[in-house]
């Protein structure tokens, strides 16, 4: 998003932080409220079109929303939008973006709340590796003709029971409603959203072995003294690389494994 959008979408994530600071606030309510409103803007293209159309004032929008949410949803979630519709935007593709991430960021401070941030954010990474690893999978949670019922009961088979149910909401929505995102595009998104609440940036690590715990510690302590802020690692071990440590942050790449070198040495040679 860029101009008034971004703006827009920073009140919204400000104003649900505010809300959700107070304890009686069902946070994962609000992003099960929350998604079912960005399927109804995604559905209805002239509702949109209204709500964020600029010549009308940000009352009357603000109005339109309450009204039409009245009874459907909570009274948090109605003023959510409701403060969403005042603001101004770009486009009307840029309020469902909004109301979508909104969702995916009230399901990651239930997560918080309940202490389960570090396994949601584990869960999505190792749940992102499973599917690269899987043509059939993969093929299977992203034909457009499957039905939502049947992914929903694949993504509940592989992971009810075994990870938190804030992961599975989490799956099941993108994969439902992917609204023109690749698979791995939606679980950037959300695990960027994981780091955002802590502050924190996410690197993917990628080394030949496991790294014990100690040096997790290590690693992570010295990107965080690199960047200025606490580094969150997802590690991806590849016996390919052969021995060293790769490390993703962003678009930002350090290469310290034998692999690349090789690699180097052998297009030096081949000069």
């Amino acid at each position: 998003m860029i101009g008034a959008s971004r703006e827009a979408l920073a009140a919204g994530r400000q104003n649900l932080e505010s809300l959700t600071d107070s304890t009686s606030v069902d946070a994962a309510r609000l992003a099960e409220e929350l998604t079912a409103v960005t399927a109804l803007l995604d559905r209805e293209v002239s509702l949109r079109r209204v709500l964020t159309d600029p010549s009308r004032s940000g009352q009357d929008k603000a109005q339109l929303a309450s009204s039409l949410l009245a009874g459907q949803v909570s009274g948090e979630t109605a003023d959510l939008v409701s403060g969403l519709v005042r603001s101004r935007w770009s486009g009307g593709r840029d309020l469902v973006d909004a109301v979508e991430e909104l969702a995916a960021y009230a399901e990651v401070i239930a997560a918080d709340r309940a202490g389960a941030l570090d396994d949601v954010e584990d869960e999505l990474f190792r749940f992102g590796r499973v599917v690269s690893g899987s043509h059939e999978l993969r093929a299977a949670l992203t034909e457009p003709k499957a039905g939502a019922v049947p992914k929903a009961a694949l993504i509940k088979k592989l992971l009810g029971g075994r990870a938190n149910a804030g992961t599975v909401r989490l799956i099941t929505s993108l994969v439902n409603h992917p609204r023109g995102r690749s698979l791995e595009q939606g679980l950037e998104t959300y695990s960027k959203l994981a780091a955002a609440r802590r502050d924190r940036m996410v690197a993917r690590v990628t080394t030949a072995v496991p790294l014990s715990d100690s040096q997790k510690d290590r690693l992570s302590g010295a990107l965080g003294r690199l960047y200025g802020r606490q580094v969150h690692l997802n590690i991806d071990v590849d016996p390919e690389v052969v021995g060293g440590v790769r490390v993703q942050i962003g678009d930002e790449i350090i290469d310290g494994t034998v692999s690349s070198r090789l690699e180097g040495a052998r297009q030096v040679l081949e000069g």
